[in-house]
């Protein structure tokens, strides 16, 4: 069984600011804003939640196909992907633009400024979903818009059951498009705040959308998640980190977790017990594909 996985490969360049942003942006200036960080440490990985996603469902044993597109730059990208065993036969290369590139600046509290340049991904709708035996679930990722739109239509014309998870691309689609969105996917996964963004502009509470679908999940970061079902919240509980280093890919590798749950039909609770446990190894690392997942993380699922 494989998983179809939508969404960008990126080159990510993570930048470390010292400080915290609140101690330098003056909430009553922010209508002539001017700011400038030093970033004492800069590094440049791979990501992308495509990317990150796949990694990570790769690291528990699941089989990811990434769905995506990369630029005139990305044949590094394509040979790690090869490298990690990851197929990439749904990974197109747009040779008039760039890879994908995300700048994200954490601070010193892990919260993130990013900047993103989508460059190939905006083709990424060129490549189509077509039913397949082996393909019996997939996920909807940020993505460019026309790919999210499609990809969820073509899914739902395929009856391969799909998460939707809009993360950063949630304000791209108005509230009759989200819902649309919602009704077409099996599962809907966002964090705190895109949790709050979505039921504003859908118009109704996370208790009627979790009836639209077999689930849903809101994640809340060192608190773990909550489970919705039938309107019906259950708290699943966060995992402590061992360190705290770098939250950029935490959100993913919860759900690869989510993901590789669900291939192997285990209950939505116990998907997300593993997908906090994932993303409290990742944050202990640098990075959103440099952590590796041993035997035992996998056993105590």
């Amino acid at each position: 069984m494989a998983t179809l996985i939508c969404g960008s490969l990126a080159f990510d360049t993570i930048m470390g600011f010292e400080g915290q942003f609140a101690q330098q942006i003056l909430p009553e200036q922010l209508h002539i804003l001017n700011v400038s960080f030093l970033v004492p440490t800069l590094r440049r990985d791979f990501g992308g939640c495509a990317g990150n996603i796949a990694y990570a469902m790769r690291q528990l044993g699941g089989v990811p196909l990434p769905m995506a597109a990369v630029g005139n730059d990305g044949a590094d990208y394509l040979d790690r992907l090869t490298q990690l065993g990851i197929s990439t036969e749904f990974v197109r290369q747009e040779q008039e633009t760039y890879t994908a590139q995300a700048m994200i600046m954490t601070d010193r509290a892990n919260n993130q400024i990013t900047a993103f340049h989508p460059g190939a991904m905006s083709m990424a709708h060129r490549t189509r979903i077509e039913a397949r035996g082996d393909i019996r679930l997939g996920i909807i990722s940020p993505d460019g818009r026309d790919a999210m739109l499609e990809h969820a239509e073509q899914f739902h014309a395929a009856g391969i059951p799909f998460v939707f998870d809009p993360g950063q691309g949630l304000p791209m689609f108005d509230g009759k498009e989200l819902a649309h969105l919602v009704e077409l996917a099996s599962w809907v996964t966002v964090n705190d705040y895109e949790g709050r963004m979505l039921c504003d502009r859908i118009g109704m509470g996370l208790d009627a959308l979790s009836r639209r679908v077999q689930g849903l999940v809101v994640t809340l970061a060192a608190d773990g998640c909550e489970i919705w079902q039938d309107g019906q919240r259950t708290h699943v509980p966060g995992t402590p980190a061992a360190e705290v280093v770098d939250p950029t890919g935490c959100g993913d590798a919860w759900r690869g977790a989510l993901l590789y749950g669900l291939e192997q039909g285990w209950p939505l609770a116990r998907c997300a017990a593993l997908g906090n446990r994932l993303g409290a190894l990742k944050i202990a690392s640098r990075g959103p594909q440099n952590y590796t997942v041993d035997a035992a993380l996998i056993a105590r699922a």
